[in-house]
């Protein structure tokens, strides 16, 4: 654990400054596929995102606060399509937006927020828990031991692990990108456009100015999350093969969240006719 802390330290640093010295820089991504969109004539706005940030807010603007902002966009929302922010009561849905609402982008301090609820949860403990429980009975990673030593080193490992991708994709790279990557739900349409736009959001999502963009974030977030892991899983754990497959499950898993927060309204509503 301690071999981790210079890493935290680092990466706070290296986001308050670049954070600072980027505030009113344009997004890399951003510009390159909007100077594709002109030379075509076209306009690089995300047209095919249904309730995409307003493109007008200026990236400095003053931050509200994310509950206030939340209601406000809400309100055009049918209670049917509306996402809660928690699913049965467990699951936390702070980073989804309903289909139709329109808030702002959120800023760095919204961005902390939502991520330490994501990592702070009490469910987080709980998730953690669950499959620090299944790892050690499966004996995924020999060196860590078995029984309550062996239980204790999964489970610390595994919320460093959740935690750090956490501050890295929901909070510190979108600051420095000006990336807004809350999941913006569809809402209708055939399932299976939906489903595959809800996978599609660990690949693409729209910046600050409401313009579609790569998930640098996401990418780039989890990858790094992977190489820090490094420090603090046995070196058995260090291949390259290890780190790619666990980057590949972190992908995976954030596209199928996605997915499910994207169904859960039409979930909700059958149980509610069918108890």
């Amino acid at each position: 654990m301690i071999r981790f802390l210079p890493y935290s330290c680092a990466a706070v640093l290296w986001t308050i400054l670049s954070a600072g010295s980027a505030a009113q820089t344009s997004h890399p991504f951003t510009f390159a596929v909007a100077a594709v969109a002109d030379s075509a004539g076209e306009s690089s706005s995300l047209a095919s995102l249904p309730n995409a940030p307003d493109a007008q807010k200026p990236v400095g603007q003053t931050e509200k606060d994310p509950d206030t902002t939340d209601r406000a966009a809400n309100k055009s929302v049918p209670t049917g399509k509306q996402q809660p922010k928690r699913i049965l009561g467990i699951m936390p849905n702070y980073r989804a937006v309903s289909a139709g609402a329109i808030p702002p982008p959120p800023g760095p301090k919204q961005a902390f927020k939502i991520a330490t609820q994501n990592s702070f949860d009490y469910s987080s403990f709980v998730f953690v828990g669950v499959t620090s429980l299944i790892a050690e009975g499966q004996d995924a990673h020999p060196k860590l031991g078995k029984g309550v030593p062996g239980f204790w080193g999964y489970y610390w490992r595994g919320f460093v692990d959740k935690t750090d991708g956490n501050y890295w994709v929901i909070f510190a790279l979108p600051t420095v990108f000006h990336e807004d990557t809350r999941f913006y739900t569809k809402g209708e349409g055939p399932k299976f456009k939906r489903g595959v736009y809800a996978a599609s959001r660990i690949l693409i999502t729209p910046d600050y100015n409401g313009h579609d963009t790569i998930n640098a974030s996401e990418l780039l977030g989890r990858g790094i999350a992977q190489g820090i892991s490094t420090t603090y899983y046995p070196s058995t754990d260090r291949t390259v093969g290890s780190v790619a497959e666990k980057y590949a499950y972190a992908l995976m898993r954030d596209a199928a969240t996605n997915t499910f927060r994207e169904f859960w309204p039409d979930i909700a509503a059958h149980l509610r006719h069918h108890p």
